[in-house]
């Protein structure tokens, strides 16, 4: 079994857990506060953490129309999400609680078989064929969809935590990930220019993404001399904004060097869909 599939699997399933635990101690308001992620309720990022699980477990996708004033569905792939989301929304918490841990118990019984005969680099279609990805990538992203989501619900109930388990470092990796597209395609960072991510707290790291004489931007390990712009921020904040959760208007953000193009940069953080 390659590490990185253990490595993202152990991330899952204490991230998950942890969403059930949370889950078991909700009152019944808070069940229906609003999260940070667009148009839904506590409830219904359990129930799309479910749905997802359920999906990957073989179980059929609900044959569900969707109503026509959902006004945060963007995209396809936000209307496929929103299917195991809807057809919950009458379900009570005891139900969704029940539903919860007996996807859990099926899918790391099943998780723990495949993953010992599951090629890292074997391509698989999910989400009705709106992604394709390869096997350690789904696994990677399931532990950082599941984390954000978990992180989602804390915040609206305002019980903080796990922000510095094992998947918040895959999250780390999926968004740290797509910085090079953020800096060059969205913020228009020009050839020769430098952006330095500087990111404290349980997860702390520096991103550099350089932008080569071909316009190309590229993570580098390194930098010689000043970057053109360095954005320093708590991980939290990060995660937010690379997750599309928050305004950077409404964070702190400490920006040295040029500021338009900074602005720009946090104006395009969002990678998630």
């Amino acid at each position: 079994m390659s590490g990185n599939l253990t490595r993202y699997v152990d991330a899952w399933e204490q991230t998950i857990r942890s969403v059930a635990e949370l889950a078991e101690g909700l009152s019944p308001a808070d069940w229906d506060r609003a999260t940070e992620c667009p148009g839904w309720s506590v409830r219904d990022n359990v129930s799309h953490v479910i749905g997802l699980e359920r999906e990957l477990l073989g179980d059929p996708v609900p044959s569900h129309t969707l109503p026509r004033d959902l006004v945060h569905i963007r995209n396809e792939m936000g209307r496929y999400m929103e299917i195991a989301v809807d057809v919950r929304r009458h379900h009570t918490p005891a139900e969704l609680v029940g539903e919860l841990n007996d996807t859990i118990a099926r899918r790391v019984k099943a998780l723990r078989e495949e993953v010992e005969r599951r090629d890292p680099e074997e391509e698989v279609e999910v989400f009705g064929g709106l992604r394709r990805w390869t096997y350690e990538i789904l696994l990677r992203n399931r532990a950082f969809d599941v984390w954000v989501h978990e992180q989602d619900i804390r915040r609206a109930v305002g019980r903080p935590g796990n922000l510095g388990a094992p998947a918040a470092l895959a999250a780390k990796d999926v968004i740290v990930s797509a910085l090079p597209v953020v800096v060059v395609k969205r913020a228009g960072a020009p050839a020769g220019s430098a952006v330095i991510f500087d990111v404290t707290g349980p997860v702390k790291f520096s991103a550099v993404v350089r932008v080569d004489t071909d316009g190309r931007g590229v993570l580098s390990p390194w930098l010689f001399g000043d970057p053109t712009a360095r954005l320093t921020m708590d991980w939290e904040t990060f995660a937010r904004l690379g997750c599309g959760r928050v305004s950077p208007r409404t964070v702190h953000v400490t920006v040295q060097g040029d500021e338009e193009l900074a602005g720009r940069v946090l104006d395009a953080m969002a990678v998630t869909p």
